[in-house]
């Protein structure tokens, strides 16, 4: 094989890479907690994994809390681990209106200028002053994959929903490259409804420029 033929090889294995389906995560509501507040609401308790998650050391807990706001709650909502430097809520849009707040589209981490919220644990209570997102759509993948892929981090894609007859394009996906992240696209549980995301037959594709 020569060195045109080994070109047209690779080039078209890639394309093909770049066709398969992308792993699609729903995030239901749920909560990331720093140590110390962890500490105060769960004393004396280490936080226990209930379940893997598909990024590499993460998982969900088996410590729930309740997410109290102006208006209304929202019961046995899920600690995720392991333990941040800052505490976040990540809740959707139908979330905020049931509580009452008004929790601003973010990226995870991004937290200034955030709502806070009261979280209720079997032994504690906790007001957070601020933390409380809906989280951005957003695309986990390793270098590798932005390789393949040719995305960097921090740019915006439209991605495919596809294989339910509510199929839609979400626009602006945020891509999130780092070396301990696996391929995968989050969506919120009220993007995954509209897009019939419950239909096992549904997955997701890059759309490529």
């Amino acid at each position: 094989m020569d060195k045109q033929e080994l070109e047209t090889t690779v080039s078209k294995v890639l394309d093909e890479i770049r066709e398969r389906p992308i792993p699609l995560g729903v995030s239901n509501r749920h909560i990331h907690l720093s140590e110390d507040d962890y500490a105060r609401l769960f004393p004396g308790q280490p936080i226990s994994e209930k379940k893997g998650l598909l990024q590499p050391g993460q998982f969900a807990s088996d410590q729930t809390l309740t997410i109290v706001g102006p208006k209304g709650q929202l019961k046995n909502v899920r600690l995720l681990g392991p333990l941040r430097s800052a505490s976040q809520v990540e809740i959707s849009r139908t979330d905020a209106r049931t509580l009452g707040i008004t929790a601003p589209l973010r990226m995870s981490g991004d937290l200034a200028g955030t709502p806070g919220v009261r979280l209720v644990s079997p032994f504690a209570e906790l007001d957070l002053t601020s933390g409380v997102i809906v989280a951005q759509r957003h695309i986990h993948m390793s270098p590798l994959d932005a390789l393949i892929l040719r995305v960097s981090h921090g740019d915006s894609v439209s991605v495919a929903i596809e294989g339910d007859a509510r199929r839609l394009v979400f626009d602006n996906v945020a891509v999130r490259v780092s070396p301990d992240m696996c391929l995968e696209m989050h969506i919120d549980t009220d993007e995954a409804n509209a897009a019939g995301a419950d239909n096992p037959q549904v997955c997701a594709r890059l759309v490529m420029p």
